[in-house]
């Protein structure tokens, strides 16, 4: 595709939220261009490589992706579900295991197993239970319908937009109810005192109807859409980064790249962190107090996470997740770790552990680069991966001869992602920043969006509701529900060929 032609959208992140918008507005037959500042496309889809063994970075593990379920449809609806090769969980066992100091709770498939299950382990909780499954169901519902897509929103209960802490506490349930049901909003880069009761519903919900995790390459899961973006004639153009975007009065002429090279489009969707987004706009394009608000967000806390090959003749893969908790006597988590145990070829396993690191404890590196942070760096990292390897060792017994390939902290994703402080969820969608975070729905500059995670929430989930969202608002409703909505609806596949 000619670049010195004006196009009709540029796009700026190249993850899953920057392409999935691309293959929308390619099939609504947009000329579209995805700028990425890496050489490579994909962002935290992609994975990379240590000894020949692939190492995940940002997808893990999701949700409804079951026939007929949300984030099948619309992957159906991108073409990209025949290019994904994954693996369901749960099916002959739970999809996470909970590990706390004085007892263990697994996380079945399924809604009505989940409310057995509860029942079982918390009989004295059966009226919290009773509530919390009432509530899970109507979102089920609202999820699989697409409601927030749709003209008019769903109306909810206020309460759903307490902290889920307050939430709990307010329909009496047992700490130890509290400290299961608080892992989820974990999964949203928040504490229970943080995360709406929304959110952590909508996670949880997505989850038990079906969990699913790669069965490759995370880097052939950002390939497949990659080759569908490009297939259907967008351009995407890598390793020379979006400098600034070029505004004029309250309305978008294009993007400057750091080359130099000018782009011209009167739309910008913007799939990365909201605060890059404004140092790249011109000073007074926005309006100072939606600026500021944008500005004051705070982000989700970032991660440390450490890859161990294993054995597998010791250490076969497993088909659930863990996590190892504790929590205090409220039942209010205190750490966590979690831990995925996946093939990683031949006669290999690979252990993922991932915990909370935030960006604080690596300051003293934040003026450095991605390999060139110095040797102190290196020996933190390594020491923090010993460490956590060591308590590892307590769920899968001995790790003798296990080989540490490699770690990344939230300095690494900064770099990778643009982060500013690191963080792979991005703004904290949390109870108390709702009324600011408003400003991310406002159109700040006229023809300027937001896609993907930075639309609606983190998890590939809602990154791609995300994307949605921002093609809805860019098309008007009624274009988007002939052209997309109903299609969603039906469950109408527009698959790769």
């Amino acid at each position: 595709m000619e670049t010195d032609k004006p196009f009709d959208v540029l796009i700026i992140g190249s993850g899953i939220g920057g392409l999935s918008v691309g293959i929308i507005l390619s099939l609504l037959h947009f000329r579209v261009a995805v700028i990425e500042k890496n050489p490579l496309p994909g962002g935290l889809m992609r994975s990379y490589q240590r000894d020949g063994l692939d190492c995940p970075v940002g997808i893990h593990y999701f949700g409804s992706f079951g026939e007929g379920e949300s984030l099948r449809r619309m992957c159906d609806y991108l073409g990209v579900t025949d290019r994904m090769t994954v693996e369901r969980m749960g099916k002959d066992g739970p999809i996470d295991r909970y590990v706390f100091d004085d007892f263990t709770f697994d996380l079945p498939e399924g809604l009505d197993a989940f409310a057995a299950s509860l029942g079982q382990t918390f009989p004295e909780d059966r009226q919290p239970i009773a509530t919390i499954m009432k509530s899970l169901r109507t979102l089920a519902d609202v999820q699989n319908s697409f409601a927030f897509l749709s003209s008019s929103p769903p109306s909810l209960d206020m309460e759903l937009l307490a902290p889920l802490w307050a939430y709990l506490t307010q329909i009496h349930c047992s700490p130890r109810l509290r400290s299961v049901l608080g892992v989820a909003s974990r999964w949203l880069g928040m504490s229970e005192t943080e995360c709406p009761v929304l959110y952590h519903h909508l996670a949880l919900v997505s989850y038990l109807l079906s969990s699913w995790r790669l069965r490759g390459r995370g880097s052939a899961l950002a390939e497949a859409f990659v080759t569908r973006f490009k297939d259907l004639g967008g351009a995407l153009l890598c390793g020379d980064p979006a400098a600034a975007i070029l505004a004029s009065g309250n309305a978008i002429q294009g993007i400057r790249l750091a080359s130099g090279k000018m782009l011209a489009a009167p739309r910008i969707v913007a799939a990365i962190h909201p605060k890059t987004v404004l140092t790249m706009l011109p000073d007074g394009a926005v309006m100072p107090r939606h600026a500021r608000r944008i500005m004051r967000l705070d982000d989700t806390e970032g991660l440390f996470a450490a890859h161990v090959v294993l054995d597998a003749a010791t250490h076969p893969a497993q088909s659930h997740n863990v996590y190892r908790l504790s929590a205090d006597r409220d039942g209010l988590l205190k750490d966590g770790v979690f831990y995925q145990l996946r093939p990683a070829g031949g006669d290999k396993s690979l252990l993922m552990i991932i915990t909370n690191s935030p960006f604080s404890e690596w300051r003293q590196w934040e003026d450095t680069t991605t390999g060139r942070r110095g040797e102190a760096y290196d020996k933190e990292k390594a020491r923090r991966a010993g460490r956590l390897l060591k308590g590892a060792e307590g769920i899968f017994g001995s790790l003798a001869g296990a080989k540490v390939l490699d770690a990344y902290t939230p300095l690494t994703i900064r770099d990778w992602v643009n982060s500013p402080q690191g963080s792979p969820y991005g703004i904290m969608r949390s109870s108390r920043q709702l009324s600011s975070e408003a400003a991310l729905h406002r159109q700040l500059v006229g023809g300027l969006y937001f896609a993907g995670q930075n639309a609606l929430s983190p998890g590939v989930l809602g990154t791609l509701l995300g994307s949605f969202q921002a093609v809805r608002q860019m098309i008007g409703y009624d274009r988007f529900s002939r052209e997309i909505f109903a299609k969603l609806l039906s469950g109408e596949q527009k698959r790769a060929c």
